[in-house]
């Protein structure tokens, strides 16, 4: 099944908006993974694919807010204190075994049901609730004060959640919330998306694995670990096809065989244009090129494609460039191929701590921190250097300041906008 249709991209040219890139991507995409059950300790971080419908009502009946005691509010006085007999006692798990009858208090705890009255149902049963705290013991009688409003500390059958009701979508990625949600409605298994086939490698004779050594002249791979961490946390199924030499037969060989038995190809480095960039000359060859080069920094040179039936993506060689590039291109192009119907990560207005100038028509990320200035406001602060190969400075971040096509100067105090690591991240 083709995840990218060859009319999605034009090649060469002006470079492409950010903007423009996505939505003619999305438009096209669609899941390529299969659908599994599985239990919700194995759901954490998968995308539903089907809505969950709730089969019953949370909570299932009407229940007490606190401990005190259940009575029916027409046994109250309006204007001084109730004394009532204390005559039945009522626990979670543990429903009073008779109807309850007007005339009396009734020892209730916090989750406990409510007594069904003389027709037998709760609507006809204890109507108000006071709190322990508030209520006074003297032998057999409880000592209600005056005030308390009719139907007060009830909770009401389906509050939270009714029959009937969709509680969790189709193309939700789980969180720790909605498996709770989950399994309050009786469910201990999901119908969730199989995680997208990935094969990952990095190219360059200079490239060696942290493994071994490095000799004069040569590089550790860093990106190869990022990526493989940035696709574990989207839950995708990794395979890692190590370092692949700038040579265009074995470069070629790879991502065919890759394209084989995964839904998407992603490399770092050899997509530029230089003699010993391979990797973009090996995808034409055997597939396509959709798009080459998009009007962003860092990361301009990234190519999408195809191979077989494999979607591409080329990311730079730069460490910093190939992170970024991978959160703002590669990672929604996922999460469509994945089944997750938002793919948007929050973004948030704060202000800038310093200067910064960019070129007009391209977007542009800036690795930042956040941190209150002297006045509490929440702030943007640049603390390294700004170049693509700096890895390190994306340690000192926890944040990305994306600026648009159309601003060319940025000053301390304007207002910008930031997309923190923790959206895309982990």
């Amino acid at each position: 099944m083709a995840q990218l249709k060859d009319d999605c991209f034009a090649f060469g040219g002006e470079l492409t908006p950010l903007v423009d890139a996505l939505s003619d991507m999305r438009s096209r995409v669609e899941t390529v993974v299969g659908i599994e059950t599985v239990n919700l300790d194995g759901c954490l971080g998968r995308v539903l694919a089907e809505d969950l419908v709730s089969g019953r009502n949370v909570p299932p009946h009407d229940n007490s807010a606190v401990d005190g005691y259940a009575v029916y509010f027409d046994d109250l006085n309006p204007d001084e204190d109730t004394r009532l007999p204390f005559t039945g006692r009522i626990a979670a798990g543990h429903p009073l075994d008779r109807p309850a009858v007007s005339g009396e208090a009734l020892r209730i705890f916090t989750g406990a049901p409510i007594p069904v009255g003389p027709d037998g149902t709760q609507s006809s049963g204890p109507d108000t609730i006071f709190m322990e705290e508030d209520t006074t013991a003297d032998g057999d009688v409880v000592v209600l004060p005056c005030g308390l409003k009719r139907g007060s500390n009830r909770r009401s059958a389906g509050e939270d959640i009714g029959i009937g009701e969709t509680i969790l979508t189709a193309g939700t990625r789980l969180r720790a919330q909605e498996l709770g949600v989950a399994a309050s409605v009786g469910c201990h298994e999901l119908p969730v998306y199989a995680g997208l086939r990935v094969a990952v490698f990095s190219t360059g004779d200079e490239v060696r694995d942290p493994s071994g050594d490095a000799p004069e002249g040569c590089i550790f791979d860093a990106n190869r670990y990022s990526l493989k961490a940035l696709l574990n946390g989207l839950g995708c199924r990794v395979t890692d096809l190590g370092i692949l030499p700038d040579d265009f037969d074995t470069i070629a060989a790879a991502l065919v065989k890759a394209a084989d038995d995964h839904d998407l190809l992603i490399t770092s480095g050899g997509v530029s244009a230089g003699e010993e960039d391979h990797v973009k000359a090996a995808v034409e060859a055997h597939g396509t090129v959709h798009m080459w080069r998009l009007a962003i920094k860092p990361g301009r040179p990234i190519a999408l494609g195809q191979v077989g039936s494999a979607a591409f993506v080329g990311l730079p060689g730069n460490p910093v460039a190939a992170m970024v590039t991978f959160v703002v291109v590669a990672r929604p192009l996922i999460c469509w191929l994945s089944g997750m119907s938002d793919a948007s990560p929050k973004r948030f207005q704060v202000q800038s701590g310093f200067a910064h100038k960019k070129k007009l028509g391209r977007r542009e990320w800036v690795r930042a921190r956040l941190a209150a200035d002297d006045a509490g406001r929440l702030t943007a602060y640049k603390d390294h250097s700004g170049g693509a190969g700096i890895l390190a400075s994306m340690v000192g971040a926890d944040c990305l300041m994306e600026l648009d096509e159309d601003i060319e100067t940025v000053k301390p105090g304007d207002q910008v906008v930031v997309l923190p690591f923790s959206e895309v991240m982990g």
